[in-house]
């Protein structure tokens, strides 16, 4: 019997979906015969020990990944379980994503003080805290009267800030709230076409090395097809446009029903943003395809053609 050793960070949130992980493998490995057990290592990133400056200024994207690659580089564990939305666009050689299981629900939502159910309702120049540039740029761009303030920590420190430190009310992403079952928390929800989520947001990417044959088999039994799909189109997005977390950048892809009888390949709709925390400006754009890869590059040639990779330099300038 094989002992997998799953990687993972010390979060609250983080522990709670490996978890829920390994109770799903463990399920499909008595269904299919697989001998295997699995025991949990945490690892502790960069990104959980730097808590007092915005993920912008710190490193952006690999910020809570890198040390748990390392570790699966090194043969110190055998898979990793990662929110999609923290892994960077390229993965080190010899990684490979070997699941993509069911997405969650992929909207940010609003916590608020007074219970405001709509972002309308909260009252002129309201204090936000968020630690995302994504949905800074895109809550300036609906409410532009509004005080954005940066808010770092896990989330059940984030919802005590909202407390202790004067905010109106705090954004989040909805599917981490799901995975720790307080849903009841959230007072509104943000469309998706309100405010467009980060790359991956609401799925896990379960990371493995590429020649371990056994976690691979295991694991794409757990891949479910339509996430991997929108998933795909969403990070070949960010990889065309060598974003990070230093620059407002979004995608969101859905699957289109296909029509009965229709044989046709499924028809993918992708929307993204790229915004600028310099000017203010944000832009948007749909394409739709498919062929998850190219749809992600159409789309972000399309977004420089607009104008982004002037945005994208003015960040880079940024000191």
């Amino acid at each position: 019997m094989r002992t997998i050793v799953v990687g993972t960070r010390q979060s609250a949130l983080a522990m709670t979906q490996t978890l829920q992980v390994i109770e799903h493998l463990k399920e499909i490995s008595r269904r299919d015969g697989i001998e295997c057990e699995f025991t949990v290592r945490k690892i502790l990133t960069k990104g959980d020990q730097i808590l007092d400056v915005t993920l912008s200024k710190v490193g952006g994207k690999g910020l809570f990944v890198k040390e748990i690659e390392q570790a699966l580089l090194d043969g110190e564990i055998d898979m990793a379980v990662h929110s999609m939305k923290d892994m960077p666009a390229e993965l080190p050689e010899g990684l490979v994503i070997g699941a993509v299981p069911k997405r969650e629900d992929p909207r940010d939502c609003l916590i608020s003080r007074e219970g405001y159910t709509k972002l309308e309702e909260l009252p002129q120049g309201a204090k936000v805290g968020t630690s995302s540039l994504r949905r800074a740029s895109q809550l300036k761009h609906q409410r532009p009267d509004l005080q954005i303030e940066s808010i770092r920590g896990n989330i059940d420190t984030r919802i005590r800030k909202l407390e202790e430190e004067g905010f109106d009310a705090i954004l989040l992403a909805a599917a981490g709230l799901h995975r720790m079952g307080w849903k009841d928390r959230i007072t509104a929800y943000l469309p998706a076409d309100v405010c467009i989520p980060a790359v991956g947001q609401g799925a896990l990417g379960i990371e493995c090395r590429g020649a371990d044959s056994f976690m691979l088999e295991l694991l794409g039994k757990y891949t479910d097809n339509e996430t991997k799909l929108c998933v795909t189109a969403e990070r070949s997005y960010l990889r065309t446009l060598q974003g990070g977390c230093q620059v407002p950048i979004g995608a969101y892809a859905r699957l289109e029903p296909a029509g009965e009888g229709d044989n046709t390949a499924p028809l993918l709709t992708l929307t993204g943003i790229v915004g600028s925390a310099v000017s203010g400006e944000l832009l948007r754009e749909t394409v739709t395809g498919s062929e998850p890869e190219r749809i992600g590059d159409k789309l972000a040639q399309s977004m420089i053609a607009l104008g982004a990779d002037r945005m994208l330099a003015e960040v880079a300038a940024q000191p």
